[in-house]
């Protein structure tokens, strides 16, 4: 059985590319369940590649990951992938099919749904993210904070423990991003937010890690970590002017 109070434990994990670059050096993280998490850091930081490591889209180049206390392995790769669900930054590389319902039924069915289970699984999932009556529209209809909400519902849909969401916020307008931080919200799932937008990170998680190089520079509440500048200053991040840490 899995360990029911740690998510996700990381052990001096590393990942070299073919090239050469040494995108992760060293990585320890402990994530208990139903923490959500800020990742944060500059460009090149290793944020994406770490997140791609945790349902074994990324294999590491030494380190070792557990789910839920099973270790990641070729073995376990098909359950740690249904525990572990990715959105991506851009809705294209989760939506290809004619319908939204469609693409919300394709990993649940993936994974061996079928009838009215499967239906079921679909529509719960449209409605967590308010999109029951664009079901049968096309996803390439939809507006950016409805394509964004509709990925969100093909990962929902196989009902994972851990959620891992590249900059959810990006390119959305005020009340897009607002609809989406509502959603966010909601969900009891564990939760690792990789962004650089602060403000959302902020609204949302209760703790953030600072990646800086491939390594880990900086761990603790967020309001701690937000309200230290030179922290901030020195890793390329930046909160918006007035913005306050204390008051959000």
């Amino acid at each position: 059985m899995g360990d029911a109070v740690t998510a996700i434990r990381i052990d001096r994990l590393r990942h070299v590319y073919p090239d050469g670059h040494v995108a992760l050096d060293g990585i320890d993280l402990e994530v208990a369940a139903g923490e959500r998490v800020a990742v944060l850091g500059p460009n090149g930081a290793g944020k994406t590649t770490l997140m791609l490591h945790l349902n074994g889209v990324l294999t590491a180049t030494t380190g070792s990951i557990q789910i839920s206390g099973i270790p990641l392995d070729r073995k376990s790769l098909h359950d740690i992938r249904r525990r572990v669900g990715l959105v991506f930054q851009d809705p294209d590389d989760q939506l290809f099919m004619p319908t939204v319902a469609q693409d919300v039924a394709f990993g649940p069915a993936n994974f061996g749904l079928r009838g009215e289970e499967l239906a079921a699984r679909v529509a719960n999932a449209l409605a967590v993210v308010s999109l029951t009556d664009d079901a049968e529209r096309s996803p390439t209809h939809l507006s950016a904070g409805q394509r964004r909400r509709a990925a969100l519902a093909t990962v929902l849909a196989c009902q994972p423990d851990i959620l891992v969401l590249d900059e959810p916020s990006a390119n959305l307008d005020p009340v897009a991003r607002r609809e989406l931080a509502e959603t966010l919200a909601g969900l009891d799932a564990t939760m690792l937010i990789v962004t650089h937008d602060l403000p959302y990170a902020a609204q949302l998680c209760d703790r953030a890690v600072v990646m800086d190089g491939g390594v880990i520079v900086a761990d603790g509440p967020i309001t701690d970590i937000l309200s230290d500048s030179e922290l901030l200053a020195a890793h390329r991040l930046e909160l918006p002017w007035g913005f306050s840490v204390r008051g959000r």
